[in-house]
């Protein structure tokens, strides 16, 4: 399967959408979830809220998401991120069982690192599947894989000119303006002079090799089948599917809502803005900020536990609240 470039209909106008009060939002979210046992898939909008934009524009049509060297530029923002209210209020109903198993497009790890207290790694393995890759592992085309921190470090080792330009936005509190996938939009840049360095296993075993890149599923490149076939599972095991911050506009996401339809699967879609959904029968939307609504909800579904429950508690206090400017840019300076 292959992963298209985002495309949504600009004449979509959201007819499915419920306009709703954040109260009655809570009571339809927290009904549909209270029984348990439901798969969630999220989209970029989750991360808004910790700093990563989404790569829709205000009208629902995506941006450019073109990967190139730039994202030597843009990781540091992603690694840094912290999760957000609505990352820890899911991972509260991670922890009580009634999110089962979570499918995330989301590159950024954050899912993992609101969880990360709780559970090892085998079992976020199995509840959590990145349906995209992940930004923290880099890997070259034999094979070899290597974390992203240390693969930035061996960029910034033979790339000192941009390690000073990197340097200066941190010193500075600049941010570039930065994509869920680690890249960054720079107007009028050359990026000829970026060296990629070999990878020092292939240079091991005699080999020349610069060919690396993140571990992500880029447009136009095919999902694994193995993660194909997870994703399917993932939505048959479970009884509903939920679906947050997302415009389905990518088809390994909008085939697994068909395949939820097509097994008939109460499907309930919580989204900002159009999506690639919205007239399908069987999908209930409700528009409202996520922010507004998850953790009340969480409360609205554990009743008392959520306030003597000390797991609960820590979560539902958690998460940032700090969506990216939209005038946030960064114009480099004679590298």
């Amino acid at each position: 399967m292959r992963v298209s470039v985002p495309t949504i209909p600009h004449v979509i106008t959201s007819a499915s959408a419920k306009t709703i009060s954040p109260g009655a939002a809570v009571e339809r979210i927290g009904s549909f979830l209270a029984s348990g046992n439901v798969a969630l898939l999220t989209g970029a909008g989750v991360s808004v809220d910790s700093g990563i934009r989404a790569y829709r524009g205000k009208d629902g049509r995506y941006m450019n998401p073109n990967y190139k060297l730039r994202s030597y530029l843009g990781y540091t923002p992603v690694r840094d991120a912290q999760p957000n209210t609505t990352h820890y209020a899911l991972a509260a109903l991670q922890h009580t069982g009634h999110i089962s198993r979570l499918v995330t497009q989301n590159v950024d790890g954050l899912h993992h690192k609101a969880i990360a207290h709780l559970w090892d790694d085998i079992r976020t393995e199995e509840r959590i599947l990145e349906l995209h890759g992940t930004l923290h592992r880099v890997h070259c085309n034999f094979g070899h894989v290597t974390s992203r921190d240390t693969f930035q470090d061996r960029l910034s080792t033979s790339n000192p000119r941009w390690k000073a330009f990197v340097d200066g936005l941190e010193a500075t509190g600049k941010k570039p303006r930065t994509n869920p996938d680690g890249d960054v939009e720079l107007e009028g840049i050359s990026y000829d002079d970026f060296v990629v360095p070999e990878c020092p296993e292939c240079t091991l075993e005699g080999r020349h090799n610069s060919n690396q890149k993140p571990e992500l599923i880029f447009f136009g490149e095919s999902i694994p089948k193995v993660i194909k076939e997870r994703s399917f599972r993932d939505v048959e095991r479970s009884d509903k599917l939920f679906l947050i911050g997302t415009t389905l506009a990518t088809f390994s996401a909008y085939r697994l809502i068909k395949y939820a339809l097509a097994l008939k699967k109460s499907v309930l879609l919580l989204n900002m803005g159009p999506t690639r959904a919205d007239d399908l029968p069987g999908v209930e939307k409700i528009e409202i900020p996520t922010s507004h609504v998850m953790r009340d909800t969480v409360r609205a579904i554990l009743g008392s536990r959520a306030y003597v429950d000390p797991v609960v508690v820590d979560l539902l206090n958690n998460g940032i609240h700090n969506p990216p400017s939209d005038n946030e840019t960064v114009e480099a300076q004679d590298t």
